[in-house]
C-alpha cells in the first residue's frame, strides 16, 4: 500500500511539473540546460528553456492601473463593432490632431513599483532636514499617528469625491462642519468656509470680498507691511484683474482721506512676530467706511484676543500647524471667517445643517458652493476645489487635543520663545526687540548673515529679515535642547553659562494683559470627547463608514476622472524628508525636491507638447487664473493692453467664465451645434468682430459634451489669425495623453488637473494641483515668488513674471510625488494605453446603455471620447423622474451618481476611467438598466408617479427598519434591488437631504445637542 501511494504521488508530482513548464520547441530544448530532479533516490533528467521575458521584473505598474486585460479589450472592442482597440481609437480621435507616438525624455519604458520606491528614496536622501525656525506662516507640527494612519494614509478618506451626494458623505461633512466650528470659535466670527487653498490666496479672496462689499466703488486696498511677503505679492497680482490698487504701507502711514479705500489687511501676530492691539485701528478704519481683514494664526488665537473681539470684519489664515506637515509648501487648509452680514459673499465651500426626508438633521454643501458654475462670469470667486483632506486633518487635530490640549501646546510654544528671548538678553551679544510676541522673537544684530550661517552649520535655519535683523520662530516640535543650541549660535560658539531649563522659572508671558484671550472656544462636546487614541480611532472610523469612496465602488463622474490612486504613489508623501521641509528652506537643502520638479516639468512638457511648465498653481481654478494672467501679461508686454475679450464656448468647463472675469476680461459666449460641437461659424464671427481686442479663447478638449471635435485645429487657427491666444482647460487630458496634446493641437497654454488625469486623489474635495504649461513665447511670463524665485521649467532666457499665484513657490509640493510616480511607472506606452482604455471603457458603457437611455452626443463616427452624456430629460414627462432621482437611486445600488445636470440640465455625464475593470463597468451598467426598468414601472402605471422607489431613494437603514412602512413598494425592493447587494451593501446613513431647507436656514457650525433636537422637531412639524 505504501509503495502504491509513493508511485501515485510521484506520478502526480511529475504531471504537475510538466504542466507548469512552458512548452518548448525541439531546437530550444536541445539548447536548454539540463535540469536534474531527485525523487526517493531516483534520478530524472530533462531539458527546458528559460526565456528572457520570464526573467524580467514582475512588479510592473501599468497592468495594475489599466484594468482591461487584452482579452477584455478584444471582447469590448468587438461588441462595439471594431476588430481591435486600435481601430476604435482611429475612429474616435481626429486624424488631424493624432500623434504618431509619445516618447518621454526619462522613464520612457516605465519603472517598476520597487524601482520607483528606490528612486524616491534617493530623492528624499537629497533633502536635508534642518531644524526650521523660519516661520512666515509655516510651522513644524506633530501629526498624531492615529490621524496620520487612519486619515491621511487611509484610502477610505483620501479617495472620496467632493460631497455633492450628501447622503453618502455625512462622515466627511461632519468633519468639515467641525473644521468650520473650530475656525469660528477661534476667530470669534460666526461664519467660516470649509477651507481655501492657502493663506495668501485666502487673503486675496478677502480683498475681493471687500471690493464686492463696496460694489467696486472704492479701488484701493491697503496692506500692512507686517504681513507675510508672499501674501502681499498675491494680493498685488490678484488686484490687477479687479482694477484695484494695492498699497503696502506701515500701519502708521495708512491714509483714508481720499475716500477710495475698500479694505485693509493686517497680520496678527505680524510676520516678524509682533503682537499689536488693533482695536483702535479697527475703529478708525470703520469710521472711514473701510473693512478690516486680519490674517491670523490659529494656535496663537488660543492665547490671544480673537479678531472678532477686536472688531475685524474678515479673518483669514492657514490651519497648517494643526497637525498638517509643512510639505515644502502644501497642501494645507486655509480658512476665511466673517460675519453673518457677508455670508452670501463668502468664497469656497460651506457646509450647512439641513434635514433629510424623514426630518432628521443632515448635512450638505450650501448653494453658493457651486455658484461659480451657476453664475459663471457673475460669480464672486472661481474656487472649484478646496483642501478638504487637510481641513479634516486639522479638525481632527483639534478634536484629539481639545481646547485644553491646544492651550497647553500654545503655552509651551510661547514659553520656549520667552525662554529664548530671556537667554539672548542674558548673553548680551544681540538686542531683542521689546515688542509683545507669541512664538516669534525679533532680534537686532550687527551681522544677520553671519548668525544665520552659524545656525546652518548647526543644522538650523533662521529667517533673515534684513542685514541687521533676524527672526526666530518656535513650534510644538521645538525642545529645550534646541533652545540651548540656539544660545550657542548667538554666542558665536562660545560657552554659555546657563541653560534653557535653568531660565524657565524666570520667564513671564510676553502677551499684554489686554490682549490675553478670556473667551471660551471649542466648547462643543465633539471637541471634548475623543482625547484618547482608542476613542479618536473609533470616531474616525464611524465617520469613514458613512462615506462612499473608491474603496467601495467606481465613482463615474464626468470631467472629474476618479481613477486609481495607487498605494505606491502615495507612500513617499508621508516620508519626513518630503513632509517636514519648510517651503523657504535654502535651495541647497532641497535638492531632492528640485530634481523631482525638473524631471516632472520635463515629463509634463513632453506629454502636453509645451515648452515650459509652472508648478506653482495649487488647484485647477488657480491654474485657469494663472494661464489667463500669463496671456494677459503677454499682450501687455507687446503694448496690447486693450486686448481683453475672452471667447468662451458654452461647452467649456464651468469655472472658465469666473476665471476670465477675475482677470478683468470681457466674456463673449459662443454656442454649440446640435451634435454638441462648438459652432465654428459663430466663433469665427465672434473672433473677427472682436479682432482688435481679442485676448483669448477658453476651450475644453475633448469638450465637456464628451466629443472630440473635428474642427479644433481650425478653431485654434481662427483665434490666432485674429490676434488671440488659445487657453485649453486640462480637465479632459485623460483622453489626450499619448494620443494628442494641447501644444500639438494648437493651444498656447493649458492647465493640468493633476488630481484628475495624473492621480492625485480627490481627498473628499481636495487637495488638487493645477500646473500650467505654455508655448515658448509665453514662458517669460510664468509666475515667480518674492521669497524663493521660481519660473518656468525649463526656465526661459529672460523672465518677466506676471506675479505670484500661490503662497508657496511650488504650490502644494508634497503631493507632486504622486503624479511624478504615476508618470514614471506608467512610461510612454502605459500612459498612452491608459487614454485608449479610458476611451474604450466609455464607449463600451455607452453601447450597453444606448438601448435603455439616449446618448446625447457622439463624434462623426458614432463614438464618444472618455466620457459620455445620458439624456434623462424625457423621463420627466413620461414618469415624473429627474436626474436627481436616478442619482439618488444609484446610492441604493452602492454607487455614487455621475455628474448630474451639467453641462446639460437633466442629464448624467459618465466617465469610467481606465482603472475600472470590465466587471465593475458591467455592474454599474446593470444598475442603470435596472433603474430604467423601475422607471418603466412608473410609465406603465404599475408604480405610483409620486410615491415610488426612485422618489423615495436613497433608503437608509433607519427608514427600512422602522416599525411602520407605508411605501407602496417593499422594503426588500428598496434595499436590495440587485443580487450582488446581498453579499456586500454600502448603506446610506440618511434619507434624501433637503437642500432648500438648508439654504433658507443657513447654519454652518455645530449645534448643541439640545438645539439639534429643537431643529429636528421644527422640521418634522
Amino acid at each position: 500500500m505504501d509503495r502504491a501511494r509513493k508511485l501515485a504521488g510521484r506520478a502526480i508530482l511529475r504531471r504537475l511539473i510538466s504542466q507548469s513548464r512552458p512548452t518548448t520547441t525541439a531546437s530550444a530544448a536541445a539548447a536548454s540546460p539540463v535540469s536534474t530532479f531527485h525523487f526517493a533516490g531516483h534520478r530524472h533528467q530533462q531539458t527546458r528553456s528559460v526565456s528572457v521575458e520570464s526573467l524580467r521584473p514582475t512588479d510592473t505598474f501599468p497592468c495594475r492601473h489599466n484594468s482591461a486585460t487584452p482579452s477584455d479589450q478584444s471582447e469590448m472592442s468587438g461588441s462595439l463593432g471594431f476588430p481591435s482597440l486600435e481601430h476604435l481609437i482611429d475612429a474616435t480621435v481626429p486624424k488631424s490632431i493624432r500623434l504618431d507616438s509619445m516618447t518621454l525624455p526619462i522613464f520612457d519604458s516605465g519603472l517598476t513599483e520597487s524601482q520607483m520606491l528606490s528612486h524616491m528614496q534617493q530623492l528624499a536622501s537629497k533633502n536635508k532636514l534642518y531644524r526650521s525656525f523660519i516661520g512666515m506662516g509655516y510651522s513644524n507640527t506633530f501629526v498624531p499617528a492615529v490621524i496620520l494612519r487612519n486619515l491621511m494614509e487611509n484610502p477610505g478618506w483620501y479617495t472620496q469625491y467632493t460631497p455633492y451626494q450628501a447622503e453618502i458623505a455625512q462622515g466627511r461633512l461632519e468633519s468639515l462642519l467641525n473644521f468650520q466650528t473650530m475656525i469660528s470659535d477661534l476667530t470669534a466670527l460666526p461664519m467660516s468656509n470649509a477651507s481655501l487653498l492657502d493663506e495668501g490666496t485666502a487673503a486675496a479672496e478677502a480683498m475681493a470680498m471687500c471690493n464686492n462689499i463696496q460694489k467696486s466703488r472704492k479701488k484701493t486696498f491697503l496692506v500692512a507691511t507686517n504681513c507675510h511677503p508672499q501674501t502681499i505679492d498675491i494680493c498685488r497680482t490678484r488686484a490687477d484683474g479687479f482694477d484695484l490698487k494695492v498699497l503696502a504701507k506701515d500701519l502708521r502711514d495708512f491714509d483714508y482721506s481720499g475716500n477710495d479705500v475698500c479694505g485693509v489687511l493686517v497680520q496678527y501676530p505680524g510676520t516678524a512676530g509682533e503682537v499689536l492691539d488693533y482695536a483702535e485701528f479697527v475703529r478708525d478704519a470703520h469710521a472711514h467706511g473701510v473693512k478690516v481683514v486680519m490674517a491670523t494664526d490659529l494656535l496663537a488665537l488660543t492665547a490671544l484676543k480673537p479678531p472678532g473681539e477686536l472688531g475685524a470684519d474678515i479673518a483669514v489664515g492657514s490651519a497648517q500647524r494643526f497637525g498638517v506637515p509643512m510639505g515644502y509648501g502644501g497642501p494645507h487648509a486655509a480658512f476665511l471667517a466673517t460675519s453673518q452680514e457677508y455670508k452670501r459673499m463668502m468664497p469656497g465651500r460651506i457646509i450647512g445643517v439641513s434635514v433629510d426626508s424623514t426630518g432628521k438633521p443632515a448635512l450638505r454643501m450650501a448653494m453658493q458652493t457651486r455658484e461659480q458654475h451657476i453664475r459663471r462670469d457673475k460669480a464672486t470667486s472661481n474656487i472649484c476645489t478646496a483642501q478638504a483632506l487637510l481641513a479634516n486633518m486639522a479638525a481632527m487635530y483639534a478634536v484629539y487635543h481639545g481646547p485644553e490640549g491646544l492651550k497647553a501646546i500654545a503655552d509651551r510654544v510661547h514659553g520656549l520663545a520667552g525662554t529664548f528671548a530671556l537667554g539672548l538678553k542674558k548673553l548680551g551679544t544681540v538686542k531683542v526687540e521689546e515688542l509683545p510676541f507669541f512664538d516669534t522673537v525679533k532680534v537686532t544684530c550687527a551681522d544677520a548673515q553671519a548668525i544665520a550661517d552659524e545656525a546652518v552649520k548647526n543644522e538650523m535655519n533662521l529667517r533673515i529679515l534684513d542685514s541687521n535683523t533676524i527672526t526666530v520662530s518656535f513650534d510644538e516640535t521645538t525642545t529645550l535642547e534646541d533652545v540651548d543650541k540656539l544660545f550657542k549660535v548667538f554666542a558665536s560658539g562660545k560657552p554659555v553659562n546657563f541653560t534653557a531649563e535653568s531660565l524657565a522659572p524666570e520667564v513671564h508671558s510676553a502677551i499684554p494683559s489686554g490682549l490675553v484671550r478670556e473667551s471660551p472656544y471649542l466648547t462643543h462636546q465633539i471637541f471634548n470627547s475623543y482625547h484618547t487614541e482608542h476613542e479618536l480611532l473609533r470616531y474616525l472610523h464611524r465617520l469613514q463608514a458613512k462615506d462612499l469612496s473608491l474603496v467601495h465602488s467606481m465613482i463615474p463622474l464626468g470631467s472629474c476622472t476618479m481613477k486609481l490612486n495607487a498605494t505606491v504613489e502615495m507612500m513617499p508623501v508621508t516620508w519626513p524628508s518630503f513632509a517636514d521641509v519648510h517651503p523657504f528652506a535654502p535651495l541647497d537643502q532641497t535638492q531632492g525636491y528640485q530634481e523631482m520638479f525638473k524631471n516632472l516639468g520635463d515629463l509634463l512638457c513632453t506629454i502636453t507638447g509645451f515648452d515650459s511648465m509652472s508648478l506653482q498653481p495649487n488647484a485647477g481654478a488657480a491654474g485657469e487664473y494663472a494661464g489667463l494672467m500669463v496671456i494677459r501679461a503677454y499682450h501687455r508686454a507687446r503694448g496690447d493692453s486693450h486686448r481683453n475679450v475672452c471667447i468662451i464656448p458654452v461647452s467649456a468647463h464651468g469655472t472658465n467664465p469666473a476665471s476670465a472675469a477675475m482677470c478683468g476680461m470681457k466674456i463673449v459666449p459662443v454656442g454649440t451645434d446640435a451634435k454638441g460641437n462648438i459652432n465654428i461659424e459663430e466663433l469665427r464671427k465672434a473672433a473677427e468682430s472682436n479682432k482688435n481686442n481679442l485676448s483669448a479663447l477658453m476651450v475644453t478638449y475633448p469638450s465637456t459634451h464628451g466629443v472630440y471635435e473635428e474642427g479644433i485645429d481650425e478653431i485654434c487657427k481662427i483665434i490666432h489669425d485674429n490676434g488671440g491666444q488659445v487657453y485649453m482647460d486640462g480637465a479632459n487630458m485623460n483622453a489626450q495623453v499619448g494620443l494628442t496634446s494641447p501644444g500639438f493641437i494648437g493651444a498656447d497654454v493649458c492647465h493640468l488637473n493633476l488630481h484628475k488625469t495624473f492621480c492625485i486623489p480627490h481627498g473628499g474635495g481636495g487637495p488638487g494641483m493645477g500646473p500650467i504649461g505654455v508655448k515658448k513665447h509665453l514662458a517669460p511670463f510664468l509666475p515667480s515668488h518674492p521669497v524663493v524665485a521660481t519660473g518656468g521649467i525649463p526656465p526661459p532666457e529672460e523672465a518677466q513674471p506676471l506675479g505670484t499665484i500661490s503662497a508657496a513657490p511650488w504650490g502644494s509640493a508634497l503631493i507632486l510625488p504622486i503624479s511624478y510616480s504615476y508618470i514614471a511607472m506608467m512610461g510612454s506606452k502605459g500612459l498612452t494605453d491608459a487614454s485608449k482604455i479610458a476611451i474604450l471603457n466609455a464607449n463600451y458603457m455607452a453601447k450597453r446603455l444606448e438601448n435603455h437611455y439616449p446618448i446625447l452626443f457622439r463624434g462623426v463616427n458614432g463614438t464618444v471620447a472618455h466620457e459620455f452624456i445620458v439624456d434623462l430629460r424625457g423621463f420627466k414627462n413620461t414618469a415624473g423622474i429627474e436626474a436627481e432621482d436616478i442619482a439618488k437611486r444609484l446610492i441604493d445600488y452602492g454607487f455614487h451618481g455621475p455628474t448630474m445636470s451639467w453641462p446639460v440640465p437633466g442629464t448624467l455625464m459618465i466617465e469610467p476611467t481606465e482603472s475600472e475593470s470590465k466587471a465593475e463597468l458591467d455592474r454599474f451598467c446593470d444598475a442603470l438598466i435596472s433603474i430604467r426598468e423601475e422607471i418603466a414601472q412608473i410609465e406603465s402605471g404599475k408604480a405610483d408617479i409620486n410615491n415610488n422607489v426612485l422618489k423615495g431613494a436613497p433608503h437608509p437603514p433607519s427608514l427600512l427598519m422602522s416599525d411602520t412602512w407605508t411605501k407602496p413598494y417593499s422594503r426588500d425592493c428598496a434595499a436590495f434591488p440587485a443580487a450582488w447587494l446581498r453579499g456586500s451593501k454600502f448603506w446610506p446613513t440618511t434619507g434624501r437631504v433637503d437642500n432648500v431647507y438648508g439654504d433658507r436656514n443657513l447654519i454652518c457650525t455645530l449645534l448643541p445637542v439640545s438645539q439639534m433636537a429643537e431643529e429636528q422637531a421644527a422640521a418634522s412639524a
